[in-house]
């Protein structure tokens, strides 16, 4: 077990993680993927929020577990950018994959509470001296990666440098945190290293952390731009973890990883790990068949039924900040006035798509008015100023004024019509049902949408990443971090801003936000940022999306984490 983190807690730099969550870079095609979540009391009006367990993973001994096995996981796409801090990175699978392999400094409890990781971090203390925060980095002389060469306060050089957005040459998925340091040098000796911050960030335990998908990459392949962009594509060559990478078939599309012996941690319990690529409709029934061992289920109906007809089967359950939306692109001609995006929400009728989506689910059809905070968090509230309410009435005067006038079955402005492409992953069945609700409302209020269902390995490579669309429906997954973990998505700079679009007020909510001295000042600054973001009116939430996983009954240690990580050597079956 990790010993609890030692650090200097003062007012400036108070934990905040156990008070609120918020949402990461890491995106979702299928609602697949190591999503957080976690609880928080119910707030006012609210009591119709999931409240469900905050970790459910069948947790046992190492003592009680049997050495060796394989498991079989499943991934909805074979990767092509496998360093999951790079932008095009940043979706579930490449994450999945490099969890196993790359170091995670903290270790990330039910609560969200976080601890030293001393397979690779020995202390970490953050401290206010000549009024600037300062973090020094105590590592384990002990780790090192695949090549033999040990970790040191180099990596944590190069990875500031990397990440902290300065070169716009390096495509980092985030530069949250790391812009806001102003140097790194050694300690001690080269296994200490000291972080001296520009302002304040009191989420720094989000920085080297598996469970906010930020994990530690090797200084020797991010010395420069062309490094960093392009030494993980179609290949993982360094890694230091419990598990090294066996092969990447793309032939046979998986990925197996074995039990590295040079691991210097508690030994693997498991012998490999193998990822198999399929549509995400195709797990439940793989899952069925015992081809895989777990199965996210996410707000798949039929797969849900699925799982609970399987004998045998157990079903892994949390609730967490994980939710469903449609990313609206600015970039494009039609969506680039916020008048034309507002009419769009106001156009949907998300109850129906709701309902759509999570009918025989177990799991309350309650659409979410907040993009930051889901509704059984503390500080939730509905910031929306009424553009979370159907109101086709209101869309179609927000049209007329915008100049989008009625032409027959469709709008049109300047001899063009308003047709949107709204973009959906293949095998994705949220995601059909999502386009054909979309498409009934829009055409009510006169918006044309033509739905492109892309293969599951292009849509975010080539759609998503590429902005090639002007709709978009995925998921968007959670982490323990409120203000950090967002700022991605969000702000104008974001890595993973796929709205293309954002506000200055927005980034300043988030900067107070992140530099709150308590977790008061934190939330209201959260739902600040929140209420500028329903103005920009580029993503619209949908509803919190469900941690619902098939297990095989003697699989141990994984499942619906909630805000928890993995620990990946002490995942494997009971004896």
């Amino acid at each position: 077990m990790a010993r609890r983190l030692q650090h200097h807690r003062t007012a400036l730099l108070a934990g905040l993680t156990a008070v609120t969550l918020s949402l990461t870079l890491c995106s979702c095609a299928s609602g697949q993927g190591d999503g957080s979540g976690g609880g928080g009391d119910a707030v006012p009006g609210a009591a119709a929020a999931p409240k469900l367990t905050s970790i459910d993973i069948n947790p046992h001994d190492r003592a009680q577990l049997r050495r060796g096995g394989t498991l079989n996981l499943a991934i909805p796409q074979f990767s092509h950018q496998w360093s999951p801090v790079h932008t095009d990175g940043s979706e579930t699978s490449t994450i999945s994959v490099t969890k196993p392999l790359l170091p995670t400094f903290f270790r990330s409890d039910s609560a969200g509470t976080q601890t030293a990781n001393p397979a690779y971090l020995l202390d970490a203390r953050a401290e206010v001296k000549d009024g600037r925060q300062v973090v020094t980095w105590t590592l384990n002389p002990k780790a090192h990666w695949s090549d033999g060469t040990p970790i040191t306060w180099r990596d944590i050089e190069a990875n500031w440098k990397a990440l902290n957005g300065k070169d716009p040459a390096y495509k980092p998925s985030s530069s949250t945190g790391f812009e806001l340091v102003s140097s790194v040098a050694p300690g001690k000796d080269d296994f200490q290293a000291v972080m001296t911050f520009d302002r304040p960030f009191n989420e720094w335990q989000s920085m080297f952390n598996g469970a906010a998908n930020a994990p530690l990459m090797p200084a020797s392949l991010l010395s420069t731009p062309e490094q960093f962009n392009s030494a993980y594509l179609d290949a993982i060559p360094v890694t230091a973890g419990p598990f090294k990478v066996e092969k990447l078939d793309r032939t046979t599309q998986t990925v197996s990883l074995v039990a590295d012996p040079s691991w210097w941690g508690d030994k693997p319990m498991l012998d490999r790990i193998v990822f198999h690529v399929m549509l995400p409709d195709a797990m439940p029934a793989a899952f069925a068949r015992g081809d895989i061992d777990l199965v996210n289920i996410g707000p798949d109906v039929a797969g849900y039924q699925t799982v609970r007809n399987t004998k045998g089967a157990a079903v892994r359950r949390a609730g967490g900040p994980d939710f469903r939306q449609f990313t609206l692109n600015t970039r494009t001609p039609a969506l680039s006035d916020a008048t034309v995006r507002q009419a769009v929400f106001q156009a949907i009728n998300r109850d129906t798509v709701i309902r759509a989506d999570l009918g025989g689910l177990d799991w309350p059809a309650v659409p979410l008015n907040n993009h930051l905070l889901v509704a059984n968090q503390n500080a939730y509230r509905d910031n929306s100023l009424g553009l979370a309410r159907y109101d086709p009435a209101e869309a179609a005067r927000k049209l007329d004024a915008a100049g989008w006038k009625v032409d027959g079955d469709v709008r049109r402005k300047d001899g063009r019509e308003l047709n949107l492409r709204m973009v959906i992953p293949a095998g994705v069945t949220q995601a059909q049902n999502e386009a054909a609700s979309a498409t009934r409302m829009l055409k009510d209020v006169g918006v044309k949408v033509t739905t492109v269902t892309a293969p599951i390995n292009e849509f975010f490579d080539k759609y998503v990443n590429r902005n090639d669309f002007d709709i978009a429906a995925y998921s968007l997954m959670g982490t323990p971090f409120p203000a950090s973990g967002s700022r991605s998505n969000f702000a104008q700079n974001g890595g993973t801003n796929h709205v293309g679009a954002g506000s200055p007020a927005v980034d300043a909510a988030l900067d107070r936000a992140a530099a709150a001295p308590d977790a008061a000042s934190a939330s209201e600054a959260i739902n600040q940022a929140d209420a500028e973001l329903w103005k920009v009116a580029g993503i619209l939430p949908l509803y919190q999306r469900p941690q619902l996983y098939g297990a095989k009954p003697e699989l141990a240690n994984i499942g619906a984490q909630g805000l928890s990580d993995i620990v990946w050597e002490n995942v494997g079956f009971t004896k």
